[in-house]
């Protein structure tokens, strides 16, 4: 029996689905081990490693070749999974690093990795009986670290989400907090971006009812936002590091919102000006630009008229 059919064995004794017991899940145990055919169990390590190095140790150590395009079915359909029944951490560096970091890694919880080391001795079936006894208070301990580190946001109308923590969901608070009291009263938010959880709030009834068709892998904004007392939509992209409504983005989102029986509004959202000033050469016309440091203020680009839709009479 090979150290891969084992770390296979291994995560079925865990009790994971059929698809964490496969082959790819098996080498991502045996990268976050350090674990070839050549080692025991017993020697089983604890570092924190990102994607890349999961990536690399199956290519370099269990001579697989794995193409570049798959680090995205690694992290989605068994780090995550990991990640979630607390069989991994998350970040135990620095849980509130955030979501499109470098830096983001990954390591076996202390717990799992105590039993993982016993595998293949009369102690194994034991300890992970005791692990799986605690394992639902695990990984709710595990989930409580990370729920700790997120950005709470309350939405007009008073319903309260979560925004993962860092990147530009800080900027994405300032807007909703902001942007929307100062400019769309009574808006409804109807989606938001978070990196960390694509689709976490999305209103596609009612979208749907403007004529927006949904399509969750198209290229959505930040931030869509619906005025239903002047039948406005506002677009609102945060550009803190990068993607404000340039033309290129303009085109793209005129596309994706063509069918919609609203206006459409484009703005692009900034920290401060100095930020602003970056960016500001590309931003298309006919679009707003507002920073988050001058919650009160609003830049115009040009055209007929002062905030609103174009294209609508």
């Amino acid at each position: 029996m090979t150290r891969h059919d084992e770390a296979r064995a291994i995560l079925a004794a865990f009790g994971f689905d059929k698809k964490r017991c496969n082959d790819r899940s098996a080498r991502t145990l045996l990268a976050l081990t350090q674990i070839d055919e050549s080692k025991n169990w017993a020697d089983a390590q604890n570092p924190m490693i990102g994607i890349q190095a999961v990536l690399d140790w199956a290519r370099s150590r269990l001579h697989f070749p794995i193409a570049p395009n798959t680090r995205e079915t690694y992290r989605r359909e068994t780090l995550h999974q990991f990640r979630d029944a607390g069989f991994v951490i998350y970040n135990d560096d620095k849980p509130a690093r955030e979501t499109n970091s470098k830096d983001n890694n990954y390591r076996l919880s202390p717990e799992a990795l105590a039993v993982v080391r016993l595998y293949g001795t009369p102690a194994f079936q034991p300890a992970l009986t005791g692990y799986l006894i605690k394992a639902p208070g695990l990984a709710a301990k595990y989930q409580a670290a990370r729920e700790m580190t997120r950005i709470p946001v309350k939405l007009p109308g008073g319903v309260d989400v979560t925004l993962g923590a860092g990147g530009q969901n800080i900027l994405i608070k300032q807007m909703i907090d902001d942007f929307c009291a100062y400019f769309i009263p009574g808006g409804e938010v109807l989606y938001i971006g978070d990196a960390d959880s694509k689709l976490m709030h999305f209103d596609a009834q009612k979208l749907a009812a403007l004529g927006v068709t949904v399509d969750a892998h198209g290229k959505f904004p930040d931030l869509v936002v619906y005025q239903p007392e002047k039948n406005w939509l506002f677009l609102m992209e945060a550009a803190s590091s990068h993607g404000p409504v340039d033309a290129k983005r303009h085109g793209e989102l005129a596309t994706l919102f063509a069918g919609s029986s609203a206006g459409l509004v484009y703005v692009s959202c900034f920290p401060d000006r100095a930020i602003m000033r970056r960016f500001l050469a590309d931003l298309a016309w006919e679009t707003e630009a507002w920073c988050a440091s001058d919650p009160t203020h609003l830049i115009h680009l040009n055209g007929e008229r002062f905030l609103g839709p174009y294209g609508a009479g």
